[in-house]
């Protein structure tokens, strides 16, 4: 590794960083986080223009939505994540960001379903080098007491991200008359920049320090460590089966509506569902971390809590939105669940890392999305077109489409179960993971 990329020698008394300082680093952060979803989502956005110009079915559009981005995006992040408790995390931020930009831009001169394939599997690899390295940094700048919230923060990546993809692909495509190529390469190229500018103006961070023992825990030991944790692993599979059934419909939902609802123009629903992504999901995950870190100052419970009560509320109304004639009640039918069920990101995140040992932090969230991306984002999208595909013929694609997304009930309803699992461990790991950090 080169000397650049290596952990700095700083003072155990250097002085914390402002707060105008750390909420600037979140900001960036949050900005880099946007540009990851961005470039994951605009796939999905423009499925509807690839599928016609590259002659693809549906289970083809399922792989390169979901299995070929998560192939080696779940692998990478492991070790990634081993460097960012060692090296320099800004660094690995900014070269990763570069990555996932450029092959996102290079998508746009793909000819075929391999070659989009590939580049798809280049993108993920970018990306393992973005949360786990990002999520250490926001949790040496925030204590504990305020983690659920700053995570929540930067979890608005999600739904700005999106909103951004939506809102640039109806830009560019205005109405169909533009190429889906012109979008990939003009979503692609910004990132190279705000990779600069993160290099330039955000320093390597102060590392929380441990008490006694190795300021870095080694690979082996940190896994154990947290596989141990009865609560990681119950928030870590609530969001992950509830992930499963997001990242299904946001990759999806474009190819559902043009379909189902031919008449509403494809320009006119980029521009409504930007606009839901960029509000209405986008409160319910900054809610999501503020109702978390007020109601856990009473009891540790809210963080699984939370979740398990927007779930509940946000479900029902996702499956009535693929059934309701009007298009209007379906978006608004749509809208509660995305409100809902951006309220889980914070929570979980934030226990991920409180959770964990402080010198297991990026481990933790690489492990964390290791799990997630496994089931989520490589077996939601995926499996939805691959059942969509093999009831295509005997349903139409329409109805075919349809029944697929409305399989989604069962994860979802394993995540709401997990949840209420997990609120019933989490006060004794909470306190648990207390005594050990003072013990490290």
């Amino acid at each position: 590794m080169a000397d650049s990329m290596k952990i700095p020698d700083v003072s155990q008394e250097a002085r914390r960083p402002t707060r105008a300082y750390r909420n600037y680093v979140l900001i960036i952060l949050t900005l880099v986080y946007a540009f990851n979803f961005i470039d994951r989502q605009i796939i999905g956005i423009l499925s509807p223009f690839i599928k016609v110009d590259l002659g693809l079915d549906d289970a083809q559009l399922g792989w390169l939505k979901g299995f070929a981005f998560a192939l080696l995006y779940t692998v990478v992040g492991i070790p990634i994540a081993w460097l960012a408790d060692r090296y320099n995390r800004i660094n690995i931020i900014g070269v990763s960001l570069t990555l996932w930009s450029g092959f996102t831009a290079l998508s746009g001169f793909a000819a075929n379903f391999w070659q989009l394939a590939i580049l798809r599997v280049g993108v993920g690899i970018g990306e393992a080098g973005g949360s786990p390295p990002s999520h250490s940094i926001i949790s040496d700048l925030f204590d504990k007491t305020e983690r659920a919230k700053a995570l929540a923060v930067y979890s608005l990546g999600i739904p700005f991200g999106i909103m951004a993809a939506y809102f640039a692909a109806a830009f560019f495509l205005d109405g169909g008359s533009a190429d889906w190529r012109i979008v990939m390469i003009s979503v692609g190229a910004p990132g190279v920049i705000l990779a600069l500018l993160l290099k330039f103006t955000v320093k390597e961070p102060v590392r929380a320090k441990v008490s006694h023992g190795p300021q870095q825990m080694d690979f082996m030991t940190s896994v154990k460590r947290l596989l141990k944790i009865p609560t990681w692993w119950g928030m870590c599979l609530g969001i992950s089966f509830g992930s499963f059934g997001n990242y299904a419909i946001s990759t999806w939902i474009i190819d559902f509506y043009v379909r189902i609802h031919p008449d509403m123009p494809i320009q006119k629903l980029l521009i409504i569902f930007g606009i839901v992504n960029g509000t209405a999901y986008a409160l319910g995950v900054w809610l999501g971390g503020v109702i978390a870190d007020k109601w856990g100052e009473k009891t540790k419970r809210a963080y699984a809590l939370l979740p398990f009560y927007a779930m509940i509320i946000g479900v029902p109304c996702f499956y009535f939105s693929l059934h309701v004639g009007s298009v209007w009640l379906s978006i608004g039918l749509l809208t509660i669940m995305l409100f809902g069920s951006g309220m889980y990101l914070g929570p979980c995140f934030a226990i991920a890392q409180t959770l964990a040992p402080v010198n297991a932090r990026a481990m933790s969230t690489a492990l964390f999305f290791f799990v997630l991306n496994i089931i989520a984002l490589g077996g939601g999208p995926t499996i939805v077109g691959i059942l969509s595909a093999s009831l295509s013929t005997t349903m139409g694609e329409a109805e075919a489409l349809r029944t697929s997304l409305s399989w989604l009930l069962l994860p979802y309803i394993i995540s709401i179960a997990t949840f209420y699992w997990a609120s019933t461990k989490i006060e004794h790991d909470w306190h648990e993971a207390e005594r050990m950090q003072a013990l490290d």
